[in-house]
């Protein structure tokens, strides 16, 4: 199979007026955000339309152009680390033709493909922050006329509940459903209650990089997980202290284990958990829906290898519970106004603390079940399936674990998780009968 480039340009906002808008302030949470792509591939048979490919490609840049009127600061780049501005850089936009058929490009599970399909290298660090367009798309034309909507999303100012805002804002203008478009509120509301600091906060965010990015070879694979397997592990989880464990929950500690179990054979003595933690429902007032930047926060849970690989699930997860407890709205509350950020700075020590062990393994899992990436309908229907990536650099966001919503009729209420670890604990927890006995690897996408 080969992807080739037909053709590059770059989309702009719709509006004149959107140029001349005061630079945009990032929030501190974005200022102690490195900046990597984080990817997204949504592929549509194209079987309920009478457009053609030119057509498809013009009605795409078009609503986009229109969608980036109101999220102009997408259109943009950060400059010093504090504001956006120079909305008409504008968003690049990748045409390539894909020579073979949607379906059979499916039914290959085209994981090591993926990464053809987006325009950046997917979740490496760029380590020149006023260069990188806030989004990217490539989008990808199956000779039978199926497309593979390829996005990289700059996750400097863009986190999960920013880029649901965004695609289904761009979808409704696709489609001309304006009613189902997002009621725009005031997309600066995260900077308002975390403001940015001036100078940057250049040594908290080192940090910051830090713990997401390390040398190493990793494996990215793909689990599914189907409702009889989540159903399993959440009775597992249960306990005296989480008598009601979520699904990510359930299999976020389920993954923690079987990759402690995997890592015997390596000098990894203590693990944490990085769970990610979405403030928008914790605000109060809460965030609206489309503000835009990064609203969320890593809850941190350690374990040592000794006591935590013997350590039963609902333990795992009674711990994971009571750190993610931790951030609550009382909490967010010492974060906020300029008084915030010395509270915000001994958040991020204490994660230099946790991760300053010498044989440590730093787990992160965030999920995406909830953002609705399998609804994004830009007149078309929704998408047959979602994708995220295949495999990532040397120096990229290293092990973590995304959950998402697998979609489609043969996996009614399945999660796929997309987990990413060094090669070595990956060889073995993949080939591990006890997690396959719950984790299908890589199934098929369509039948």
């Amino acid at each position: 199979m080969e992807i080739g480039i037909v053709s590059r340009e770059v989309v702009r906002p719709s509006s004149l007026h959107v140029h001349l808008l005061k630079p945009f302030k990032i929030s501190l949470l974005d200022q102690l955000t490195p900046t990597t792509f984080a990817p997204l591939v949504l592929f549509y048979p194209m079987k309920s339309t009478h457009l053609k490919g030119t057509q498809i490609s013009t009605q795409l840049k078009e609503s986009l152009s229109k969608t980036l009127e109101h999220f102009y600061p997408l259109a943009g780049r950060v400059r010093d680390n504090l504001i956006i501005n120079d909305y008409d850089e504008g968003v690049p936009y990748i045409e390539t033709r894909v020579n073979t058929h949607l379906f059979e490009f499916l039914q290959n599970r085209p994981m090591e493909l993926l990464n053809q399909c987006l325009p950046y290298p997917p979740f490496s660090h760029q380590p020149n922050p006023h260069q990188v367009p806030q989004v990217a798309v490539q989008l990808n034309t199956f000779d039978c006329g199926g497309i593979g909507l390829g996005l990289c999303l700059s996750h400097k100012i863009i986190d999960g509940g920013t880029a649901s805002a965004f695609l289904r804002s761009w979808a409704a203008n696709t489609s001309g459903g304006y009613h189902k478009a997002v009621k725009y509120g005031n997309l600066s509301q995260a900077s308002m209650i975390f403001p940015p600091q001036n100078p940057s906060p250049n040594h908290q965010l080192s940090v910051m990089e830090k713990i997401w990015f390390r040398e190493a070879k990793y494996k990215t694979r793909r689990f599914v997980f189907d409702a009889k397997a989540i159903a399993t592990l959440r009775s597992e989880c249960k306990g005296e202290r989480v008598p009601n464990p979520t699904r990510t929950e359930a299999l976020s500690a389920f993954i923690l284990k079987s990759t402690m179990l995997a890592s015997r054979s390596t000098a990894s003595s203590r693990f944490v958990l990085h769970q990610a933690v979405n403030l928008r429902r914790l605000t109060e007032p809460r965030l609206s829906t489309c503000s835009v930047g990064n609203l969320f926060l890593w809850a941190t849970a350690a374990y040592d290898m000794e006591h935590a690989a013997e350590m039963g699930l609902h333990g795992l997860v009674a711990r994971m519970r009571q750190a993610v407890g931790k951030i609550n709205s009382e909490y967010l509350k010492t974060l906020h106004g300029d008084e915030g950020f010395p509270k915000v700075c001994e958040y991020i020590k204490r994660m230099e603390e946790v991760s300053a062990h010498k044989n440590l393994e730093a787990l992160k899992f965030s999920s995406w079940v909830k953002f609705g990436f399998n609804e994004v309908d830009f007149g078309w229907g929704n998408p047959i399936w979602s994708g995220i990536f295949g495999e990532v650099g040397s120096s990229s966001f290293q092990n973590v674990t995304f959950f998402k919503e697998t979609g489609g009729a043969i996996y009614d209420n399945a999660v796929e998780a997309w987990v990413t670890l060094d090669e070595k604990i990956m060889s073995v927890l993949e080939h591990d009968p006890q997690f396959l006995a719950l984790a299908s690897p890589n199934p098929s996408i369509i039948v």
